[in-house]
This record gives structure tokens, C-alpha cells and sequence, in this order.
């Protein structure tokens, strides 16, 4: 009976545990429209979380492969495909978010601090600027 108790606790942890990482691709959605911009693959690399365009939904008439115009920064004129656009994320066990890292809107080209978190099976992610903050949620994207 111990080794049955065990196993499911040991499962639940995993279950918890798997629900919580941002690691995979996800869709991102226009706030304004509602319909899909992007694909966000997020990976991490020593203990820190970074995200990078994958794919664009364009609409026709729209460039395919656009580069980034509004950038400030050293992605001045990069391709968006392939642009890694959050960086540097840091998962705080405690309140179970990742954050201390920063998140580029390539349409803008602004850069704001930024805080990740899992809720109801999809990614809530939260840009800041000072006092203000947008949050968008964003999809599991499986290929069609």
C-alpha cells in the first residue's frame, strides 16, 4: 500500500511539475483582432529561459519575412523569424512564475521587463514599463 501512495504521489509532483514549465512552442495571439501572430519557441539554457520567433502568420499583402525596422538595440534590421524576443528569465520557485528577464515587441521595437506564468494549460505573459503592464495570453501550438 506505501509503494502504490508513493507512486501516486510521485505522479502528481510530475503532473504539477510539467504543468508549470513554459519550455515548448506557443501561439501568440493579436490582441486587437484576436487572431494568431506568431509562434514562440521558449528553451532553456543554464537555468535561464529564452523565447524566439519561429514562425509568422501573415496575412496576405503583408511581408513574409519581415525584418525588424523599430529596433533600437543590436536586432536593427534582423530578420523577425529566428529573433530571440524574450530573454534572460529566471523561474522563481516560490510564486511559481518566471521573470527578471525582458520581453522585445519586434512591431514597436520597445523592450519591457517581463514576468511568465502557466495558468489554465496556457502562458500568461506579462510586459512591463514602470507601473504600467499589458498581459496576453498565449496558446500550446501544436503543428497542424
Amino acid at each position: 500500500m506505501k509503494n502504490i501512495l508513493t507512486i501516486v504521489f510521485i505522479l502528481i509532483a510530475f503532473c504539477v511539475d510539467a504543468q508549470s514549465s513554459i519550455v515548448g512552442k506557443w501561439k501568440t495571439i493579436d490582441d486587437e483582432t484576436g487572431k494568431p501572430r506568431s509562434v514562440v519557441e521558449i528553451y532553456e539554457n543554464n537555468g535561464r529561459f529564452y523565447g524566439k520567433i519561429i514562425q509568422l502568420f501573415r496575412d496576405p499583402g503583408e511581408d513574409p519575412d519581415p525584418i525588424c525596422e523599430e529596433c533600437e538595440d543590436d536586432r536593427k534590421g534582423e530578420k523577425i523569424i529566428g529573433m530571440e524576443i524574450i530573454s534572460d528569465m529566471k523561474y522563481d520557485k516560490g510564486d511559481n512564475e518566471y521573470r527578471k528577464g525582458e520581453i522585445l515587441d519586434p512591431e514597436n521595437g520597445n523592450i519591457y521587463d517581463c514576468k511568465l506564468w502557466i495558468e489554465d494549460g496556457t502562458l500568461k505573459v506579462r510586459g512591463y514599463l514602470l507601473f504600467f503592464y499589458r498581459t496576453q495570453t498565449w496558446l500550446p501550438y501544436t503543428e497542424d
